[in-house]
């Protein structure tokens, strides 16, 4: 699929950060969007910021829903036929994510199954909703937004990380594993996985509000989840990355200079991956390029 122009895409959490930004550089090329997302607010936003650059004519709509359930998704699927007029959809990216469940021994299990249904199920219940919409299109593309995590099960030695890893690496594992499938049984539809690093997005801040206790965020925790936001590889250039390995038909899209050099350094050395050297692993596959 080289050209976007006249298609229908869907995009879950559409609402910030790299969502925001597929929705944006949608658009631009004459794409129509279906998004859904949790903030009814956010996805007004994008819709804002996207129509300034629209190809006259697209449509945008959107739709709230939590992708960790089933029949929101269903819903999200038939509202998206009824407001484009449409029985088939080409692309299908499931962007939405948080993070949380750190610890499988001490964060409290509603966390941790809450961030795993979202970062998992999330993925799922959107293929198996959209799976028919993708069938009946004549070209069609599953795009399926993993992680770094989703190859490095961590964030140093010195932080647990499990529900999120674990939801990430099942996305690529299901991904991958669709690529046969869908090779031997719907040869018209393609799958590809995608694999960020540090993106400026408000995934910590919107994860906070997640799980923040009741009398809310810490001041210094608000200040990371800033800060994260604030640095990073811009969303829209994570964006151009994903588009353009959909374009290719890359199945395997790694997002970020440092997304390569850890995918190179945990090839090179499995072993090392969770000591405490690893660091400077990956500064060295950085530095060689």
């Amino acid at each position: 699929m080289k050209d976007f122009s006249g298609k229908i895409a869907v995009v879950t959490g559409g609402g910030s950060g790299i969502g925001r930004a597929l929705v944006q550089a949608l658009t631009a090329e004459g794409c129509s969007v279906a998004m859904c997302d949790i903030r009814e607010a956010d996805m007004l936003e994008t819709v804002r910021i996207a129509e300034k650059t629209a190809v006259q004519g697209v449509r945008i709509t959107t739709f709230v829903a939590d992708v960790a359930q089933e029949k929101e998704t269903l819903a999200f699927r038939d509202h998206t036929g009824e407001q484009h007029e449409t029985d088939h959809v080409h692309l299908l990216f499931n962007n939405a994510g948080i993070g949380g469940g750190g610890s499988f021994v001490n964060t409290p299990r509603d966390q941790w199954e809450r961030t795993f249904a979202v970062c998992w199920y999330g993925v799922y219940y959107n293929a198996r909703a959209f799976l028919p919409m993708l069938l009946k299109a004549p070209e069609a593309h599953m795009i399926n937004v993993s992680s770094v995590n989703g190859f490095w099960a961590s964030l140093g030695p010195q932080t647990a990380h499990t529900a999120y890893s674990a939801a990430k690496f099942a996305v690529k594992g299901f991904t991958e594993a669709l690529i046969n499938d869908f090779r031997n049984n719907a040869p018209h539809v393609k799958a590809s996985v995608v694999m960020p690093g540090h993106i400026g997005t408000n995934i910590a801040i919107n994860s906070m509000s997640e799980f923040a206790p009741p009398e809310g965020a810490t001041v210094e925790a608000r200040a990371m989840g800033e800060a994260f936001r604030d640095t990073g590889l811009p969303p829209s250039e994570a964006a151009k990355i994903i588009l353009d390995g959909v374009r290719e038909e890359r199945w395997r899209i790694l997002v970020g200079p440092d997304a390569v050099a850890l995918d190179k350094a945990v090839r090179a050395h499995p072993e090392a991956a969770y000591e405490h050297g690893m660091a400077d692993l990956v500064a060295q596959a950085r530095t060689e390029g």
